[in-house]
């Protein structure tokens, strides 16, 4: 039997009884006490790479000084730790703001330390700032997350960088009801927006692509945005800036089917980077494949099992400017359940002709698909969390999910030699963040008590101690 004392609508306390052997009597009334000490670690890289304040010097502020209760970082740093901790609803900032934890993590914002008894920003202060930025906000804020990405990436390695790779990438954001720009999408059979992300990726001294794709850019879109839009803009900043950081860097792009516009191409062809870009299946292309899949198709014939074989040829579109080179991958698949298919992939470029077809298709053009992984993650960190009915609004927000998840993916590359170094960013979240904690403060420390029994004790303290000496984390 379960019992429950409540004052309104709260439940204050649970009794359980003959369900456990003994009574046990549950109260939600610990003091200063957090269930997201391993918070810590994000306040701490935050703190340290000064993410957070590059967001703020992007944004005018235009309130009266003298009335400001709530400085503009305090409120930035509180939304970016709610999305690294799962808090993606701005109305949990209702009951976050009394966080002892997340007081202190976000009291760096003040000049003078936060009086004990003085709450975090509320939910409807937080909604005033996401409505009250302008246009021209958002393209100063979207420009310094990238810039702050690519100039860490630039002090990560010290080293000449030889090569990056772009992968762009548009996600679907279904839609919750009355929001601007959203519009039915017959891809996805849904009212949506359809943000545009990018990454980049950088490559060892052996030209290896490294196992992390750094998101650098996100921009969101009307429903009805075709795979182009915005997305030359995005290419040409993000060029340019790479080109000023890695002096001498070869830029390559990999981008999806959609993107396959003559426009397209040939801005990247100005732009003087090497490209793949994937290109659908058409009648022309169906019969300068079917040589090869002739081929396929015996082999599969041959050994029962599924075949591929891999080509070229020469091919332009009736809108393209010039014909191009195109990878060709005929491939037979064979499955016990649902018999043979045909299988043909095509993907235009402007690598040289010396470079073996099914490489640049296999081990170039195909490693593009972990970028799905990385738009997963982002989803799972409230990207589509654009319930607001301004469009302005929820471009902050999707802002605040791409610095959000910068953060996550500076925690998971300092997890590095441990056994979390390639955890999707909920593991990360469940394992370093959601931990407990007591929270003790005296005149000139703090004091955090978290339990004995933490399973990545040892991963924690390792990132931990990486972070330098911070006063935040002194005891």
């Amino acid at each position: 039997m379960v019992g429950c004392a409540a004052q309104s609508d709260f439940v204050q306390g649970v009794l359980f009884e003959g369900i456990f052997g003994k009574d046990v009597c549950v109260r939600f009334d610990a003091e200063n006490q957090s269930s997201d000490g391993g918070a810590l670690l994000i306040g701490g890289l935050d703190h340290t790479l000064g993410l957070a304040r590059r967001m703020v010097e992007a944004i005018n502020d235009s309130r009266q000084k003298g009335k400001i209760e709530h400085e503009l970082l305090e409120m930035i740093r509180l939304r970016l730790y709610q999305l690294c901790c799962g808090y993606e609803d701005v109305n949990d900032a209702a009951t976050l703001r009394k966080d002892p934890l997340l007081k202190f993590l976000c009291a760096f914002a003040q000049a003078q330390p936060q009086k004990e008894d003085s709450d975090l920003a509320s939910a409807s202060t937080l909604c005033r700032l996401e409505n009250s930025l302008k246009r021209r906000d958002l393209l100063r804020l979207g420009h310094a997350l990238m810039d702050w990405q690519l100039q860490h990436q630039r002090r990560l390695r010290p080293e000449r960088v030889r090569r990056v790779t772009i992968d762009l990438d548009p996600t679907d954001d279904p839609a919750y009801g009355q929001q601007q720009f959203t519009f039915f999408n017959g891809h996805y059979n849904n009212y949506v927006y359809l943000p545009l992300l990018a990454f980049v990726t950088f490559h060892d001294e052996h030209g290896v692509e490294e196992a992390e794709q750094y998101l650098v850019g996100a921009l969101l879109r009307p429903g009805n945005a075709g795979a182009v839009d915005g997305a030359r803009g995005v290419l040409r900043r993000l060029i340019r800036k790479l080109r000023e950081l890695f002096p001498g860097v070869v830029v390559r792009v990999r981008l999806d089917g959609g993107f396959a516009a003559p426009e397209m191409l040939d801005f990247l062809e100005a732009q003087r980077v090497t490209y793949l870009v994937n290109v659908a299946l058409n009648p022309v292309l169906r019969a300068l494949a079917e040589p090869l899949m002739v081929q396929a198709r015996e082999r599969s014939q041959r050994s029962g099992q599924s075949a591929r074989v891999y080509g070229e040829c020469e091919y332009a579109a009736g809108t393209w400017s010039q014909k191009r080179r195109v990878i060709i991958k005929a491939e037979v698949l064979v499955h016990e359940a649902r018999g043979t298919k045909e299988n043909p992939r095509f993907v235009v470029t402007n690598f040289s002709a010396t470079a073996d077809p099914e490489r640049l298709y296999s081990y170039t053009y195909c490693v593009r698909g972990d970028a799905e992984n990385r738009i997963k993650e982002l989803h799972g960190i409230a990207l589509g969390r654009t319930s607001c009915t301004s469009f302005l609004a929820n471009q902050f927000r999707v802002l605040l999910a791409a610095a959000a998840y910068m953060l996550m993916q500076e925690l998971r590359r300092r997890a590095a030699g441990t056994e979390l170094a390639r955890a999707q960013v909920w593991r990360l979240r469940d394992a370093l963040l959601k931990i407990g904690a007591t929270i003790r403060t005296v005149t000139r420390r703090v004091y955090v008590s978290l339990p004995d029994a933490t399973v990545f004790a040892k991963v924690w303290c390792s990132i931990a101690a990486g972070l330098g000496e911070l006063p935040m984390l002194q005891t």
